[in-house]
């Protein structure tokens, strides 16, 4: 059977079309559609509304779906009444449509399905205040985890642990405790604690009295002395157990501690697993994302089902929303079958944001058809370039550029500067971490993005912006951007 291609409709105004139509003249035949390009008495698309457009929106017989500019304003409502094709708006980024249909063009119905617990253990818990022990406890379950651990200070006895977990409790959390003391963990277990962290030779005889799961360890991880007596005595006690073989850092046998996390695994294959993640990722000099992403791919594949995670080390205060995000890519990629590749950006962070270019042809272009006095930021080709009305200069050095611009436009006020300069550090840093620059908008960290700080355009600006419901404005911006006034 036949399927009929889909037909879609772009909008664009006429600053963009040229770039528009190269773009769509690989995409189309590649994706499997056909498209139409509509484009409106308007130079800058990021200006329309969509009340504007739908007043002049023609939707050609047979489309399928209507794709707006991706920063036009306005709700999509607006279109209810002049056509029933679907409207949708589109990266704000033209150069993105690739990665906007590559997206969309995946199966990610069940995107976000996971089976592995993340804990998160807050250390040397008995030295917080209770409200200090539950903002972070609050925090760290905004941020993905299904457990709190308690980490207790080995060497003294914390009074309080009962009253400590009881509250967490009290949240609604799910609470475990890490502790060899038996007289904390009993305290803690009657409180409403449901796991135990950890259990050896030298505690499991209480175990069997504590009425709840306990994570079992090796007395010696590196030959897992002790550990399958261990699991034998609480079996025969009727405990529930989870087997960590214990995680070691690089350098004190890190790949041999791997092996034995599959050695476990094949000699008990139902047995439920931990793993304690933070063993490497706050022992490393390493940012964190890419550890734990890379070790809850070993524990998908392994069947193991929790991980405990800290969040101390600077390079790791993350760490629970990345084995969040982490867990969801793995379980995809293994259910799937498919790689781990182009489906979760937000794990990338510090090199986020694939760097586009316009190219020197459309820099130039830009250049002799902007009519008002605004200057364009751009960063490529390892440079930053500033572009207005008959102005296109570059240099990797922006003292060096700024130099260049004073000189070309004396009549930059000290406003005007420091927003300039301000744009050309964060070119700066696109530059130098091959990421993607977006005038007025917020370099892209994963995850650890944020919004771009507003200051709000000038009045000359907000009256462009006023007048463009009503009537194509004359200012204009290159494809992509959003138009600053100085």
């Amino acid at each position: 059977m036949t399927h009929a291609r889909e037909r879609i409709h772009f909008v664009t105004g006429k600053l963009a079309e040229h770039s528009l139509r190269h773009v769509l003249e690989a995409l189309a035949p590649r994706v499997g559609f056909e498209c139409t390009v509509q484009v409106l008495n308007i130079t800058v698309a990021a200006l329309m509304t969509t009340p504007w457009i739908a007043r002049r929106l023609v939707v050609p017989e047979g489309t399928t779906r209507v794709i707006l500019p991706g920063a036009c304003s306005g709700p999509l409502a607006a279109f209810a009444a002049v056509t029933s094709v679907p409207v949708e708006r589109g990266p704000e980024d033209l150069r993105r449509l690739d990665e906007f249909f590559g997206q969309q063009s995946r199966d990610l119905a069940d995107y976000g399905a996971h089976d592995i617990e993340i804990i998160a253990e807050i250390n040397h818990a008995p030295r917080l205040a209770p409200q200090a022990l539950l903002a972070e406890a609050r925090r760290l379950v905004a941020a993905g985890a299904d457990r709190i651990d308690v980490g207790c200070d080995p060497g003294a006895t914390w009074a309080g642990v009962g009253d400590a977990v009881t509250m967490l409790v009290g949240e609604g959390m799910k609470v475990s405790i890490d502790s060899f003391n038996a007289t904390e963990i009993a305290a803690a277990v009657r409180a409403g604690a449901s796991l135990v962290l950890s259990v050896n030779s030298s505690n499991a005889a209480a175990a069997a009295d504590w009425g709840c799961e306990v994570v079992v360890v090796p007395d010696v991880p590196a030959t897992l002395a002790g550990f399958d007596d261990t699991i034998a005595r609480l079996a025969a006690a009727g405990v529930r157990c989870r087997l960590d073989p214990v995680l070691e850092p690089i350098g004190f046998g890190f790949a041999a501690s791997l092996g034995r996390y599959l050695d476990v695994r094949r000699r008990y294959p139902a047995a439920e697993m931990m793993m304690g993640v933070g063993n490497l990722t706050e022992l490393t000099d390493v940012d964190s994302a890419g550890i734990n992403t890379l070790l809850l791919g070993f524990c998908q594949e392994a069947g193991i089902r929790s991980v405990l995670t800290t969040e101390v080390i600077h390079w790791a205060t993350s760490s629970v929303r990345e084995c969040a995000l982490a867990r969801a890519l793995v379980h995809h990629a293994v259910a799937h079958r498919t790689l781990p590749k182009h489906v979760e950006p937000r794990l990338v962070t510090l090199r986020a944001g694939k760097p586009q270019a316009h190219g020197a042809e459309a820099l130039a272009a830009l250049a002799r058809a902007i009519r008002d006095p605004n200057i364009r930021v751009f960063a490529e080709r390892g440079e930053v370039h500033v572009v207005g009305a008959g102005l296109q200069l570059a240099a990797r050095d922006p003292f060096a550029l700024f130099a260049e611009l004073e000189a070309a436009r004396p009549d930059i006020d000290a406003s005007h500067a420091f927003y300039l300069g301000y744009e050309m550090a964060k070119a700066v840093t696109a530059l130098t971490l091959s990421k993607d620059y977006r005038q007025d908008q917020a370099l892209e960290w994963g995850h650890l993005t944020q919004p771009e700080i507003g200051h709000g355009p000038s009045r000359a600006a907000a009256e462009v912006a006023r007048k463009a419901a009503a009537a194509p404005p004359v200012a204009d911006a290159a494809p992509g951007q959003v138009a600053h006034s100085s």
